[in-house]
């Protein structure tokens, strides 16, 4: 066979090689596992809020905590040390919107479990796991309504512009965003979960109704913008061993959900549930409703 001809016989067989192999290669799914994003968690300073900026920190993402006070919970931790600490109000609209300018990612950990109103507000110091008391305009309704709307609003305004249309980075163009609520918010879901929400005191019915809301707000947004891509956190109690206030009651929630008692959830703790948010941060596929089962089932995936 002549020079020429052989050679261009290889050539030939060479291309064909690589278009097979391309062929039968496995397509790789993008994720945002693979690459550090940044992330702005509304809250930072909070029991479960810096437990999530440890881990993301873990993870290798850049992280900016936003809190009333803005300060390192825990000074001596190497992770939180490298969290950007901002002092800064989230029911404010523009410190939200100057966060989330160059965020990839947000977490939004701001709650109390007693308001202002509730008359019990003094107990926080007690349940908190930062030991935080209400100021004097620190309703449900504010603290977790009005500071996730101004987030989501945020989100959606951003994601909508032209330059980010141009340069979208997550893995399917929506903006990762895990909302912590509460297991009780999805009592009416459940049996016999209506008759114990109407049995329920008075604050637990306003904390449950800003709850709701955020979740209403969040489904609206899915379904009518399809922008984010949020996930929706319904832990129960929320527990580590340094929590001794709490440690008693643990096994009663456990056992009731054991036995199948359908308005009750098992507990979590503190460190599956951060788990489980980092997870929905990174993982193109969490999104919707975890309860217990689901964050634990997810929570190993960055372990």
């Amino acid at each position: 066979m002549p020079p020429q001809s052989l050679k261009k016989r290889n050539s030939t067989m060479k291309l064909m090689t690589l278009l097979t192999a391309a062929s039968i290669a496995p397509v790789a799914v993008q994720s945002l596992a693979s690459r550090p994003l940044r992330v702005a968690v509304f809250g930072g300073t909070g029991y479960v809020g810096s437990a999530v900026c440890e881990r993301l920190i873990k993870r290798g993402h850049e992280v900016t905590a936003v809190s009333r006070r803005g300060k390192n919970p825990k000074p001596d931790s190497e992770e939180l040390s490298k969290v950007n600490w901002v002092q800064g109000d989230a029911t404010n609209i523009k410190t939200v919107e100057e966060v989330l300018k160059d965020s990839d990612a947000a977490v939004h950990a701001i709650g109390l479990l007693f308001d202002v109103d509730s008359g019990l507000g003094n107990l926080n110091k007690i349940v908190s796991g930062s030991g935080s008391v209400p100021g004097d305009s620190s309703t449900y309704d504010a603290i977790t309504r009005s500071t996730a709307f101004n987030v989501i609003n945020t989100i959606e305004k951003k994601q909508s512009s032209l330059s980010n249309l141009l340069t979208k980075k997550n893995g399917d163009g929506r903006f990762p965003f895990c909302f912590v609520s509460a297991a009780e918010a999805g009592w009416p879901e459940v049996t016999f979960g209506e008759t114990v929400d109407k049995l329920a005191p008075g604050w637990l019915n306003k904390y449950l109704i800003a709850k709701r809301a955020v979740e209403s707000r969040l489904r609206e947004s899915n379904e009518g913008k399809g922008t984010i891509r949020s996930s929706i956190y319904r832990p129960s109690l929320i527990w580590d061993w340094t929590k001794f206030d709490v440690l008693p009651v643990i096994p009663v929630f456990n056992v009731a959900a054991a036995v199948g008692v359908p308005f009750v959830d098992k507990t979590v703790r503190v460190e599956t549930l951060a788990d489980a948010i980092v997870a929905g941060i990174e993982g193109d596929d969490v999104e919707g409703v975890q309860r217990v089962g689901e964050m634990e089932k997810i929570s190993q995936r960055v372990r």
